[in-house]
């Protein structure tokens, strides 16, 4: 499946990032490039472009889908309002619309909970999320570091700022008897909501560390424990039901 996606500078005046002619302009490139005639997945919006309206923007998808040059559309770094606007005028054309969300969401940021991710599950949309271990924090940061790891001065600061949590969670992945990287993957992987997950990895054998993560299955107990260790939202808004954002 060939994915790919579009959000680059205006270099003019009708080069904007998510206008017509910038979104048919970056799709017909990346076509050539790849020596292909058809993206499966179009993870189109990197950003929003609130200088473009809905309208432009779906015209031109839909002009894509019906050439045959691409089969779904995604988004990236939305907030609910945007999700619920774009799906909404996707509906008023009869498109399908926006298919998967591209989010920064892992066990240190769970903020996402708050509202994205009742509105993904509302308009049946899936979330890859991205920085799956938190840029390191969750990969037994504290054990690498007593063992001789140098950490970059940001890295060292958030680590500082977690480390009574740090050290409770990897307390409790040895406990569990997994590295904390396949805990925190897995609990993503969990989530009913989560398509897929992007992987970080830099070596074929990092990613052949982290397949143990799909087998393993955290009980509902642990997951209160991950819960207790990296709080989410204190309300989240999942548990409002019936509401329609187009109404």
């Amino acid at each position: 499946m060939l994915r790919s996606a579009v959000f680059l500078p205006s270099t003019g005046p009708n080069d904007k990032y998510l206008s017509v002619y910038h979104i048919r302009g970056a799709c017909e490139a990346i076509l050539q490039r790849l020596k292909t005639d058809h993206i499966d997945f179009y993870q189109k919006m990197h950003h929003v472009d609130r200088a473009t309206s809905w309208e432009e923007i779906w015209q031109a998808m839909e002009q894509l889908i019906r050439e045959g040059k691409i089969t779904y559309v995604g988004s990236s770094n939305f907030v609910c309002w945007d999700i619920a606007t774009a799906q909404c005028m996707a509906g008023a054309r009869n498109l399908l619309g926006i298919v998967s969300e591209q989010s920064l969401h892992n066990l240190t940021l769970r903020n996402l909970e708050l509202e994205v991710i009742p509105a993904l599950r509302h308009f049946g949309i899936g979330l890859i999320p991205w920085s799956l271990i938190g840029t390191g924090l969750l990969d037994g940061v504290l054990r690498k570091i007593a063992g001789g790891r140098r950490a970059t001065p940001q890295l060292q600061q958030r680590i500082e700022l977690l480390r009574p949590q740090l050290g409770v969670y990897e307390a409790l992945c040895e406990e569990l008897g997994a590295a904390p990287a396949d805990v925190a993957l897995a609990w993503l992987l969990q989530n009913p909501v989560v398509t897929a997950a992007l992987s970080g990895h830099r070596t074929a054998a990092q990613l052949r560390e982290n397949l143990k993560a799909l087998e393993l299955k955290l009980s509902a107990s642990n997951l209160l424990k991950l819960d207790a260790i990296w709080p989410g939202p204190v309300k989240p808004y999942s548990s409002i039901s019936g509401a329609s954002f187009c109404n």
